[in-house]
């Protein structure tokens, strides 16, 4: 579905990101682990057309999309969850779901997708009206992930879900996250939390200052001793 060759993005003096190749096969997993600053953010937003590439190409099915605008690459099924949730915090928890079927017009079928938004994430249905303000960093986590799920994506880009959660809070995201694919969504995830990622993940890359050092399925990561040394915390 994705298809990232020998991709480089300078910001300044800095080069971000050195020629990285990576694919993203339809209705799998796929997930980048490694340290913060390493480029991985950098990565999910130059797919989105939010960074200029200085080189390189991205195919999404097929097409090149390398310097197009965020909004046409939005509207050919690329969404992205941002780090940080990024959540209108004047909005209420249904505003801001509508806001992410903006490219929608079908307002039935848009409820239903808002229904089952709620299905999915009970605790968003308890605070319909409530501003988004007034909610926990696992809720708006949920609504960031509910909002960018209104677009209907074939491609979904989550930067950083787990961020700052507890680590309850932590296993639900990823439940939701296992549903999202069993349902035949496409995902790109972008975590630091390598453990979780790559148990959910169907194939893996690694990460380190802007360069793919090591990819392989999310089973093979996880038993790699490299990996385990220096993002599981083990020896």
């Amino acid at each position: 579905m994705l298809r990232v060759e020998g991709l480089n993005v300078h910001y300044g003096g800095i080069h971000a990101l050195k020629n990285v190749t990576l694919h993203v096969p339809e209705e799998k997993v796929v997930t980048l682990v490694g340290a913060n600053g390493a480029g991985k953010s950098t990565l999910l937003r130059t797919v989105c057309g939010l960074v200029p590439a200085t080189s390189g190409t991205i195919r999404y099915l097929g097409r090149p999309i390398t310097g197009i605008a965020p909004h046409r690459i939005a509207r050919e099924g690329i969404a992205m969850a941002p780090e940080g949730r990024r959540v209108f915090v004047n909005l209420s928890v249904y505003e801001n779901l509508l806001m992410g079927a903006y490219g929608r017009s079908e307002k039935k079928e848009i409820e239903r997708d808002v229904e089952w938004i709620f299905e999915t994430f009970p605790r968003l249905l308890e605070r319909r009206e409530q501003p988004a303000a007034t909610l926990s960093g696992g809720e708006q986590q949920m609504l960031a992930l509910g909002r960018a799920l209104m677009s209907r994506p074939k491609l979904l880009l989550l930067d950083e879900p787990s961020l700052g959660l507890a680590p309850l809070l932590i296993r639900e995201v990823f439940r939701v996250i296992r549903k999202i694919h069993e349902e035949g969504t496409t995902i790109l995830l972008i975590e630091q939390n390598a453990m979780a990622a790559l148990n959910v993940a169907d194939y893996g890359y690694v990460v380190e200052t802007g360069e793919i050092v090591l990819e392989g399925t999310g089973k093979d990561l996880l038993s790699d001793e490299r990996v385990k040394k220096a993002y599981l915390g083990e020896t």
